[in-house]
């Protein structure tokens, strides 16, 4: 019996998309829900949407670890929320964590904790990433056909992202470790706002942000909006005590400090809603600091923010506009790659993958997306030097900005590249959850074999006899006999990955047809 290998590429593969899309945003203060449906002309109509003041980045102690009262709070909301999404396949959600997820020494059993009680898996995306995706939200929520340059503020409970955006472009983001949360606990503990405190405050928030103040001028903007519930509360408390007819600007931040300092409560301001009672000195601070720095002089306020952001990249992904593709595709002209070798490469990985994708439990699309990726990707090292390019390949993976990409995608990324020729290190794939470390192992077995088998670097293919099977930990590949003798060189190679797949727990058996 023959077991053709098709050379068809794979670019993308996506399992059952729904018309209906989730987005969660699990925030240092406050976790989001939003649900929308995919319109007939592919506009996104909101149908649906949740908020729990889980307060998570108040669960953190002094070695970052957070408390279990805060890791319940988090499982609860996330339990309501899975309740809601029930019916939804998980290609139609994507749930993000931020800042106070990327700091928890402790969070790895807590993500696995989360999940579950969502029903889906979730990311934890880097600070570069959180403003891309903000900017993203904002952007589709204004109309501006001139498309002028906006920076783009969002005050989250641990940090606080600034941007530089055009159209739907993010063209400068970062990402700042101070928030609302985190300034109101460090600087207003229980609550007391005194002149100093706040002097101390907005100062930090200066010298958080020199770096950006120098940098964002040269590049300038036109228009100042801002994003996230605590500007929003800012807007609305202004407004509401009439200290300013304009809303956001510096001088009715300056008049809204001042009334804080002199009232013994804060909670009398007009229009502060309680839940931002214990947040809201700090992330004033942050915002008059930021306004120092930048010389901002009114803020326009967005409803859009990082859920919608999420929400607009999912739909993205699934009519085949994945930024992710483009990053890959950046990265891989950035670096020289030869695309026509990688394309072939990431070909014969991909069929690899689809004759043992079921019998080894790797069968969900995504796998073949991220297999896809790797090759694309496995040479880029080149660029620094050929000796231990694998190596210098996962540096630059595992240390840029990779537009679209979670830190798992990377670590994922990151393993795949390292590992892909000489001795395999199982350990690397470890740290990743649940299963990903065996399948992740099992996608990396394929990523070699690929390279292998394309390791004359020809443009004529592979034998149409080549065949692959798997067992739990044993692959048998099978190849014309004729073709084996014609080809030392890959026969040579084909027998010491043998040996390199036994040294980490695994069988290769050639067979010659």
């Amino acid at each position: 019996m023959t077991c053709p290998l098709t050379q068809n590429k794979v670019s993308r593969i996506m399992a059952n998309p729904s018309d209906i899309l989730a987005a969660i945003d699990l925030g240092s203060n406050s976790f989001h829900m939003i649900i929308a449906r995919v319109g007939p002309s592919g506009q996104l109509q909101r149908i649906d949407r949740i908020k729990d003041m889980v307060r998570l980045g108040g669960g953190l102690d002094e070695h970052n670890n957070l408390s279990a009262e805060s890791r319940q709070r988090g499982i609860d909301a996330l339990a309501r929320f899975g309740e809601r999404l029930r019916e939804l396949p998980s290609a139609s959600v994507r749930a993000v964590g931020t800042n106070t997820l990327r700091k928890a020494k402790n969070s790895r059993e807590f993500l696995l904790q989360l999940s579950d009680a969502l029903g889906h898996p979730i990311e934890i995306i880097s600070g570069h990433e959180e403003g891309r995706l903000i900017h993203v939200g904002v952007a589709h929520g204004i109309f501006d056909p001139k498309e002028r340059k906006r920076i783009v503020v969002d005050i989250g409970g641990g940090s606080t992202e600034v941007i530089i955006g055009q159209g739907f472009d993010a063209l400068a983001v970062q990402s700042h470790y101070m928030g609302c949360v985190s300034y109101s606990q460090r600087f207003f503990p229980e609550g007391k706002v005194t002149a100093k405190s706040f002097e101390r405050a907005t100062l930090a928030a200066r010298q958080e942000l020199v770096k950006t103040s120098t940098t964002f001028p040269q590049i300038g903007w036109e228009s100042e909006l801002g994003t996230s519930g605590t500007i929003k509360a800012i807007q609305q408390i202004i407004l509401a005590e009439g200290l300013g007819e304009l809303g956001i600007t510096l001088q009715a931040m300056y008049a809204l400090r001042d009334r804080m300092i002199s009232i013994k409560s804060i909670a009398k301001l007009s229009g502060l809603k309680e839940e931002r009672i214990p947040v809201i000195p700090g992330g004033l601070a942050i915002l008059i600091g930021t306004f120092e720095s930048l010389g901002l002089t009114h803020m326009s306020v967005s409803d859009m923010a990082l859920r919608e952001g999420v929400l607009y990249d999912l739909h993205g992904r699934m009519i085949n506009e994945d930024v992710r593709d483009h990053t890959i595709m950046s990265m891989a002209a950035r670096y020289g790659v030869d695309m026509p070798h990688a394309e072939r490469v990431a070909s014969t990985a991909l069929s690899l993958w689809d004759r043992v994708k079921l019998a080894w439990a790797i069968d969900n699309p995504t796998f073949g997306i991220r297999l896809r990726w790797a090759c694309l990707l496995h040479e880029i090292g080149l660029a620094i030097s050929h000796t231990r390019h694998h190596k210098h390949g996962s540096y630059l993976v595992e240390n840029s900005d990779m537009a679209g990409f979670s830190r798992q995608d990377q670590q994922l990324l990151w393993a795949l590249i390292r590992s892909h020729r000489r001795r395999l290190k199982p350990h690397r794939f470890d740290s990743m959850p649940g299963s990903l470390p065996e399948q992740a192992r099992r996608l990396c077995l394929l990523l070699r074999l690929a390279v292998v088998l394309n390791r004359t670097r020809s443009p004529e293919g592979l034998p149409p006899e080549l065949c692959l099977s798997a067992q739990e930990h044993a692959l048998t590949l099978t190849l014309p006999q004729t073709w084996l003798e014609a080809s030392p060189l890959t026969h040579e190679d084909l027998l010491q990955e043998r040996d390199y797949i036994s040294a980490a727990g695994y069988t290769l058996d050639l067979v010659a047809s």
